[in-house]
């Protein structure tokens, strides 16, 4: 054994994976994980960019490391992901933390091992962070960390370049993974016992493009024929290539989740246009008459941003408008962040700190209201739960259903991986509570 390895992951589930991917490095190099960062021998970073207080947290833990690689001179201390991969971050997290030992980008993650042996042979600091727009990676060897839910990348990158968003340059643009690749890993991974896998992508709804034949529609189609018994889920999917074929298919596969992730941010047109997000709010709405036509039970979650540049109350309204008349089962909601780089970041008219506290506070209560609502009506049903593992503090297991909902049940012995009954004897907020069926 090497020592032992630490990782700090921040952002989406995209990262939740990458990290998982390098896990699987450093365990190939003879490293085992730790809980406890004193005890590392080397640390990863794996940082987020698409929001300031990512960044500002990034930057805090990074700092606080200072005193143990002090007292720690063999500690290893690695930087990578969205954060540096930005124009100049690279040069910034050199100047600023002189004793980080390696600084790598998104697209030369797979190469960590080899950076690892640069610094181990002699380099002082070790920064490699490619330009243009990565490889679409396989053979990957991932320590995976989830069970009994696997994440597996079917793209990397995105196309849309939203006037808000970092992630096209950071992540590159849209590389879409053959299919066969990727039908092979899902159908290894079921066999292997994972019962519900996720397919990640900026943009799942692009997937395929530069692939002939390959189509979003059709990957979960044969991802859902594989034998077994599992679930399928994905994220995250862009309304404007949201096609009636794909409701379609989520609708006859009963393996596939009916649970669709689809980001509005705004309600209000004019700012939607400023956003460059290429919908109207009408025809959002259209894209939603239709997932409820063909699955009337679907659980709708959306992304949703306050305080864009130049966003008036008339907008707010309008967003809010949206929201009651969609009925989401919940919603990640975000206060604007400036990203350097972006266009929305040079654009007039940024709303101040208090206006769009205000309204995030009254977003979120309408958010909460519906989510409350929609949980009470489950009190006295019977739903099917995957076990997903167990909490300390209510010292009962947990598990989502199809649609997303967490609950939360006691159990004689260890249910985790298992599709279990439980009916529902109490509602709070998005969780759920209730007694085991045997």
């Amino acid at each position: 054994m090497n020592g032992f390895y630490h990782i700090i992951t921040y952002g989406c589930q995209m990262n939740v994976h990458d990290s998982e991917k390098i896990a699987g490095m450093l365990s190939e190099l003879g490293y085992e994980s730790t809980d406890v960062i004193e005890d590392a021998d080397i640390i990863v970073f794996n940082t987020c960019c698409i929001r300031e207080n990512a960044e500002n947290h990034a930057y805090g833990n990074i700092g606080m490391l200072k005193k143990l690689k002090a007292n720690k001179k063999d500690l290893i201390i690695a930087v990578g992901g969205c954060m540096p991969q930005q124009i100049g971050k690279a040069d910034i997290l050199h100047k600023k933390f002189p004793y980080v030992d390696i600084i790598f980008g998104t697209h030369n993650l797979g190469n960590l091992k080899t950076l690892i042996a640069e610094k181990k042979n002699g380099k002082k600091t070790v920064v490699e962070v490619l330009t243009g727009d990565g490889e679409v990676c396989e053979g990957d060897n991932p320590l995976r960390t989830s069970y009994p839910n696997a994440w597996v990348n079917i793209m990397y990158g995105c196309d849309n370049f939203c006037s808000y968003c970092i992630v096209p340059y950071v992540r590159g643009r849209e590389r879409s993974r053959l299919p066969e690749n990727i039908l092979s890993e899902a159908t290894r991974l079921i066999k292997d016992g994972y019962r519900e896998i996720t397919l990640l992508g900026q943009n799942v709804n692009s997937y395929g493009k530069g692939i002939e034949g390959a189509s979003f529609p059709e990957l979960l189609e044969n991802i859902a024929s594989v034998d077994g018994k599992f679930r399928l889920r994905f994220m995250t999917s862009h309304p404007k290539d949201f096609s009636e074929e794909f409701v379609k298919v989520i609708a006859n596969n009963k393996k596939i989740c009916n649970n669709v992730h689809l980001p509005v941010q705004s309600g209000s047109d004019r700012i939607l246009k400023a956003m460059n997000r290429r919908y109207t709010s009408k025809q959002y709405l259209e894209k939603v008459e239709i997932l409820k036509k063909y699955i009337p039970d679907c659980a709708i979650t959306t992304d949703l941003i306050v305080g864009f540049p130049g966003e008036t109350d008339e907008d707010f309204k309008a967003t809010l408008s949206l929201v009651k008349e969609v009925g989401y089962s919940s919603a990640f909601t975000f206060v604007y962040s400036p990203r350097q780089g972006t266009k929305a970041a040079e654009m007039a008219d940024q709303i101040p700190e208090e206006v769009s506290k205000a309204r995030i506070m009254e977003l979120v209560e309408l958010v909460n209201s519906q989510t409350r609502s929609q949980s009470v009506k489950y009190v006295g049903k019977t739903c099917e739960i995957l076990c997903e593992g167990y909490d300390d503090k209510k010292e009962m297991f947990l598990g989502r259903d199809e649609y997303g909902r967490m609950g939360y049940f006691k159990c004689d012995k260890n249910p985790v991986g298992e599709f279990v009954n439980i009916k529902i004897t109490e509602a709070n907020g998005v969780s759920l509570y209730g007694e085991l069926l045997k």
